[in-house]
């Protein structure tokens, strides 16, 4: 259990398994991309739990009866919004759930010095629908400030904080409080939380890099 209310850390074996796989050193690229994919798509599940809004329906079988079945409603689609480059990775661990998704990506340059991350690519529309539901993908939750941006421009076009939600593979603390000064509704899903970050702003012990990481590049 978190004592971050907003931050969510599933208890389950595989979870635990995988991100134990992304941390070690020697996993290689295909084996840490193989293990971020399953650990986005089991945060993915965690997320949707209670997220999603069903309908009833009434569903034939091949019996030639009908039972009652509850589906999830298309009317309410959620949008992935990955956080590039290293949210790309999740991508493909969500949408085999969210099949139906949008994905509007979001491109954040880090800045090695003060590590702060500036903005180069957005496909956020001017307006975001109005109950619309949001996935922000963004595996690496250091100092949250990029985190923070991101929901400043989906803010500023309308998104609701209640209606977004964040995977993330490991967060720290100092980025779940600064989170929480700004946006203390948006609830963060991920397979860890690290106590602290270093003076360059990776976190400890964290992973590394998870986009060097899952795409084979320094």
């Amino acid at each position: 259990m978190s004592s971050f209310p907003q931050a969510h850390v599933p208890n389950h074996p595989l979870i635990d398994h995988h991100i134990a796989q992304c941390r070690h050193i020697d996993t290689a690229t295909p084996q840490f991309r193989a293990a971020v994919v399953a650990l986005g798509q089991f945060l993915t599940y965690e997320c949707c739990r209670d997220w999603l809004p069903t309908r009833e329906v009434m569903v034939p079988t091949p019996l030639g009866v009908e039972t009652p079945g509850r589906i999830v409603d298309k009317e309410s689609q959620v949008e992935i919004v990955p956080i590039l480059r290293a949210g790309l990775a999740l991508v493909e661990g969500c949408l085999p759930l969210l099949p139906d998704a949008k994905i509007l990506h979001v491109g954040y340059r880090r800045d090695e010095e003060t590590a702060e991350a500036t903005c180069y690519l957005t496909r956020l529309p001017s307006k975001l629908p109005e109950g619309g539901r949001y996935l922000i993908l963004e595996p690496m939750l250091a100092t949250g400030g990029t985190l923070i941006q991101v929901l400043d421009a989906m803010h500023a076009r309308g998104a609701k904080q209640e209606m977004i939600r964040v995977i993330s593979l490991l967060a720290s603390k100092p980025a779940l409080e600064n989170i929480a000064a700004h946006y203390p509704n948006v609830q963060i899903f991920c397979a860890a939380i690290d106590p602290e970050i270093n003076e360059n702003a990776f976190i400890v012990p964290g992973l590394g890099d998870a986009g060097d990481r899952a795409f084979g590049t320094e």
